[in-house]
Formats: C-alpha cells, structure tokens, sequence
C-alpha cells in the first residue's frame, strides 16, 4: 500500500500547491504543514495550564492546590454532577475569535483545528476506546437558524481523530431556555432546570458507559450540570467534560 500512501501525499502537495493552506482565524498563508494557525494567531491564544481545577478547569493558585488538592473553592463546596473537566483555552483574545465565528459566522472549517487542541487537553479522558462522546444539544429552534451544532460538529472531529464513538443527537434540549449570557449562577441553574434529557434510543446504548461531554464554552456550569444529571439519571457510569474554552468569573 506503500503507492497508494504516496500518491495520497502527493495529491496533498498539489492542492497544497494550487490553493496554499491558510489560517482558520485570519486567512493569512500558512505552512502546509504549520497547523491551523498562523504565529500570530496562535500567539492570541491563552491555554489553560497547571495548576487548575481538576473539576471545572478554572485556573488555581500554588497555594489553593496545597491547600485544596486540585480543586477550587467552588467545586469544594458545590461539586457538580460531572467528575472530571478540562478545557484548551480561557475564553478570551483569540479563542473568543475563534468561538464566535464558528458559532455564530458559519465558520465551521475551525471545528477541526479547536478539536485538536482539545484533544490534546484532555488526553487523560480520551485514553479509553470505551469513552463515548456526547455533545451538549442546542435547542431545534437554534438548530434550524444555526444550520448546525458547533458542539456536535467538534465532537465528531474528536472521535474520529481518536477512533472513538460519538452519539451527537444522545441528548435533547426539551424547551427553548432564555439567552442564558449575563445572568447569575442561580438564574442560569434555574433555566436549565429539566430542560436536557436522553433521546430514549439512545438510553440503551450509554447504559453501562463512561461518556465524555463535549461542549464550546463553560461559564458557570449550569448547561453541563443539566447534561451530566441527565446522562446518569440513565445508569451512564461517569462524567467528564470537555470544553474548548473556559469562563473566567470575577
């Protein structure tokens, strides 16, 4: 199969050639083999690293790390549904670009290029071929505004870049709730009250699993709380999220 991988490449470095790779955020020439990104893009970006929240990724201090162990003070004394979270970035500078254009501009081609950041984030989730993936829904009135799922449309670039199973429709959002942007922690959760369930021919399926939640933006939680009670009102075993960028609230 050595001249079929051959000529693969080198159909790449022709079209590579006639229509030269460009930056998802700015459309700027990139190297062919340079990532999604150019260096001043990718420079705007601001990662979430150690130490943070082994919960809801929010960035720690050294010193809350020694004395909490690897969670923040929220999660301590309000642990959420969900186990584990993770997130790529902190919603700010470039990866806010980058969300809204998707979510909002029909950029959908930057669903593959936030993927692979949040693959490599949250490596420890994706260890197991028995991980399946689930999006956080959107409402069908969104859905059919919107054309698409920008949290489905990430999940199914991650499980096929991990070889792992993804159910984009598993959970449904049973009523419209109210732009949920600038309101409290308590007016979010109140919003979210029963409005996520599991498609009933799905519940089978995720019975017995360990699924990882996929979603664009945490802010306070309240979405993914819904999701993950949902998820083990139907004997899912665990948990985890993952998110491309991460709420800092002040």
């Amino acid at each position: 199969m050595d001249w079929l991988n051959r000529g693969k490449q080198l159909g790449r470095n022709v079209l590579n050639w006639l229509i030269p790779p460009s930056c998802v955020s700015c459309g700027a020439e990139i190297a062919a083999n340079g990532g999604f990104l150019c260096g001043s893009c990718f420079a705007g970006l601001r990662f979430v690293h150690a130490p943070f929240c082994d919960v809801c990724a929010v960035p720690i201090t050294q010193e809350e790390m020694a004395e909490r162990g690897a969670l923040c003070t929220e999660c301590e004394m309000r642990p959420p549904a969900w186990h584990r979270g993770r997130a790529a970035f902190l919603y700010e500078g470039q990866a806010r670009t980058l969300l809204m254009g998707l979510k909002y501009g029909g950029r959908t081609e930057r669903a593959a290029a936030l993927a692979s950041f949040m693959a490599q984030a949250g490596e420890d989730l994706l260890t197991s071929e028995a991980v399946v993936l689930v999006p956080v829904p959107v409402h069908r009135g969104r859905l059919w505004q919107r054309g698409y799922n920008q949290a489905a449309l990430i999940a199914n670039h991650l499980a096929r870049s991990r070889g792992l199973t993804c159910y984009p429709t598993a959970l449904h959002r049973r009523f419209k709730t109210v732009a949920l942007a600038g309101r409290s922690r308590h007016g979010r959760y109140q919003q979210m009250a029963g409005a996520i369930t599991v498609r009933s021919r799905y519940r089978k399926l995720l019975r017995g699993r360990s699924i990882v939640l996929v979603d664009d933006i945490l802010t306070t939680g309240a979405t993914a709380e819904a999701c993950a009670k949902a998820l083990l009102e139907h004997e899912c075993v665990s948990v985890d999220i993952l998110v491309t960028a991460r709420v800092t609230l002040t």
